[in-house]
């Protein structure tokens, strides 16, 4: 049975976006849209044909060539040759699923009738949707600001007959597989192509794709630092509900509640304690990882009014008989939010990092490296050096790209957002904690082994139980990657 979508001015949430563009859901325009889209571009029709007064990026150049006028005959030509001019993506290609989520984000942008596209135009997008005919679009080429140009431009190519796809399993010429479909390329009109290359669709899918793995990430951050504390014979009361609710910060309060439910019935958690405090890394979980989830929520209510918003220029109000050149392709609302969460998203990989550390140190009574003859093994010595090794890195790409600005277009942009590099360091920082929590996922259940007979609670019994499934207890020294991309899969899969 095909699961349909239908483009309105509703709104969608990340994760819908993200359920839509991944799990084989077909796109219809709903007849409100196909009125909307439809009136905006006979009101820009009229307007042109009706008015002398030069309107930007449609009877005009682009840029800091906005004061050259340009002839009626050309302006589906201006159209079609700022896509290719535009089209200067460079670097490693971007994910599919990634470029699947920018198709959509861009129809849904199109849809509230403020762009001045053709209907055509917009179907041919959802088309390409509905037959999974992807773009091949380039990391490297945005400045975030003006929209993201170059990568919105190699996603705009295949309309028009050019640039290439991936379509079948293969990466092909885009007329190639128009040829095949028996679609004709798109004859842009005046504004169309700017309508395609402004906006922050780029930024926005990559934002949307890290903002909804976060969120299943965040919760698995909590289950697994639940059994670390446990298997480090840590103690409850930093957890209790009134010391947490008299900050006032709802995220710690949260992990709070959270991690009490996860322990309840642990019998180790239960046994008396020798030991007046645990290390920072155990008692201030809810601080730290509430921090990370007020972040979290914040941005992702940004991402999703950004997805909900036409965020091109000139924008068109037919109703009002206005058009207006201004600045919604700006990329600085959403590129500082980006930055933020590669900062929240590196401080869980931090505070992770620091409790493998401790599980593997000798103390609490836990053997050296959690293995039983330490010295002829050196069992968990080196996954913390590769934990290490990925927190650090994740610092070094935590330098706000949002703070940096290089002015372009002979200065007419002369502020630009750089929230496209912000993008896609985000979605690597995402990546890298994945790893980082998939490494102490598997040291906290090896170390939880040597708990035994005591068990903890069902919820931590329960992981503990899926995980040796996939990645089983470490006795003697054997090769450690596969058991660690292991481990790391198994955590995708959980969220």
């Amino acid at each position: 049975m095909n699961k349909t979508h239908t483009i309105s001015p509703e709104r969608i949430t990340p994760a819908q976006a993200v359920t839509i563009a991944t799990e084989g859901y077909k796109l219809r325009l709903s007849e409100t849209s196909k009125e909307l889209i439809s009136k905006c571009r006979q009101y820009l029709d009229y307007k042109t044909a009706n008015t002398t007064e030069p309107l930007y990026g449609i009877t005009t150049g682009f840029g800091s060539l906005c004061n050259i006028s340009i002839n009626a005959d050309d302006l589906s030509q201006l159209q079609s040759n700022l896509v290719q001019s535009h089209a200067c993506g460079m670097g490693d290609t971007v994910p599919q699923h990634i470029v699947k989520l920018m198709i959509l984000l861009k129809i849904q942008s199109l849809s509230y009738g403020n762009s001045g596209v053709q209907l055509e135009t917009v179907q041919r997008l959802v088309d390409f949707f509905n037959n999974d005919i992807i773009p091949v679009v380039y990391q490297q080429g945005s400045l975030g600001a003006s929209g993201d140009l170059a990568p919105l431009a190699n996603m705009s190519l295949p309309l028009i007959g050019m640039g290439e796809v991936w379509f079948e399993g293969q990466r092909l010429p885009a007329a190639d597989v128009l040829a095949k479909k028996g679609w004709q390329p798109i004859k842009l009109m005046s504004k169309e192509g700017l309508a395609l290359l402004n906006g922050t669709q780029f930024m926005s899918a990559h934002a949307t794709w890290a903002v909804h793995r976060a969120a299943g990430l965040m919760k698995m951050a909590t289950r697994i630092a639940a059994m670390s504390l446990d298997a480090f014979d840590g103690r409850i009361e930093p957890f209790g509900h009134a010391v947490n609710a008299v900050r006032h910060h709802a995220g710690q309060t949260d992990v709070a509640d959270e991690m009490r439910a996860l322990l309840a019935g642990s019998e180790i958690i239960a046994r008396p304690k020798q030991h007046v405090q645990d290390p920072y890394s155990f008692r201030c979980i809810p601080q730290v990882h509430g921090a990370v989830l007020d972040t979290l929520r914040y941005v992702s209510a940004v991402i999703e009014n950004e997805i909900n918003s036409p965020t091109d220029n000139p924008t068109i109000f037919p109703d009002d008989d206005v058009i207006v050149s201004a600045g919604n392709f700006h990329g600085e609302p959403i590129a500082m939010p980006m930055d933020f969460l590669a900062v929240a998203l590196t401080e869980l990989q931090n505070i992770s990092e620091r409790r493998i550390y401790k599980l593997i140190s000798a103390t609490r009574g836990l053997p050296s490296f959690l293995v039983a003859k330490p010295g002829l093994n050196s069992g968990f010595m080196i996954t913390q050096y590769a934990a290490a090794s990925i927190v650090n890195q994740s610092k070094g790409l935590c330098w706000p790209t949002s703070c940096d600005t290089i002015p372009s277009s002979q200065g007419q942009e002369d502020h630009v957002s750089m929230g496209a590099n912000s993008a896609t360091k985000l979605i690597r920082v995402l990546d890298n904690t994945t790893r980082v929590l998939g490494i102490e996922l598997m040291t906290a259940a090896q170390a939880l082994e040597f708990r035994r007979p005591f068990k903890s609670s069902n919820a931590v019994e329960t992981l503990f139980g899926l995980f040796r499934k996939e990645v089983p207890f470490i006795d003697t020294d054997t090769v450690m990657s596969p058991l660690l991309d292991r481990s790391v899969k198994f955590v995708e899969k959980c969220i």
